[in-house]
């Protein structure tokens, strides 16, 4: 028990100051002379890969405050927080930037991520974004479990950041003329929309697969113990 809980505080503290040196990294290339378009209009902020970072960022970073909690935390409020933090976001979000972004890249990298920005964000940094957060929340799977909410609250949540962040990107299309990603130049307006939606079924079938491997790799007692705590708490 001991053992397992020094594992989860190094893995969560690591994640952390990972993410944290990742970040400052590309805050940094913020005031450098970056191709057109990059940083205009709400710098890192536009991109979802950027805001995925500090999400993870976020999550480890609460998760690591959590572990220093003295006895038995799972059912304290900042415990309830972080696993929902993990489970209606973190997990899907950073699987879903993984795979659209290297599904896109494969077909066409131009359309998501030009060869004229390797010239600026070197190599390790493409692979901190789009690579490495697999394995990372991948491991957090394994570390230890989380207690998830109603699936129609998490997706209601889920479902509400995501047309904040499609409000988002059309702002600044509307604002400076630029698509916050090439990709979205192609598409007309019924067009845009049915990505969009295309890519919340994607993030809900995450949702889902977090969920499933949650209650799959961990005894169902023990997660379905909190689970249904947590429910319970949700209808009050």
């Amino acid at each position: 028990m001991r053992m397992a809980l020094t594992l989860r505080r190094v893995y969560h503290i690591s994640a952390f100051s990972w993410y944290a040196f990742v970040v400052k990294s590309l805050a940094a290339k913020d005031g450098e002379e970056l191709p057109p378009g990059i940083f205009v209009y709400g710098g890192p902020w536009k991109y979802l890969t950027f805001l995925n970072l500090l999400l993870q960022m976020s999550f480890f970073g609460l998760a690591a405050v959590t572990d220093l909690q003295p006895g038995k935390n799972s059912e304290s409020p900042l415990a309830r927080c972080k696993d929902l933090l993990f489970s209606v976001f973190a997990f899907p979000v950073g699987m879903f930037v993984v795979a659209l972004f290297w599904t896109i890249f494969s077909y066409d990298r131009e359309l998501v991520y030009p060869a004229t920005i390797d010239t600026f964000f070197p190599p390790w940094i493409n692979h901190a974004m789009h690579t490495f957060v697999l394995p990372v929340i991948l491991g957090e799977v394994l570390v230890q479990p989380h207690v998830y909410p109603q699936t129609k609250h998490a997706l209601a949540m889920l479902g509400a950041v995501g047309v904040a962040y499609l409000c988002w990107i059309i702002w600044v299309y509307v604002s400076v003329g630029i698509w916050v990603y090439p990709l979205l130049r192609h598409f007309s307006s019924a067009g845009l929309m049915g990505f969009f939606f295309f890519n919340m079924s994607v993030v809900t079938l995450f949702y889902l697969l977090g969920e499933k491997l949650n209650s799959h790799i961990w005894s169902k007692k023990h997660v379905s113990k909190f689970t249904t705590k947590h429910k319970e708490i949700s209808k009050r």
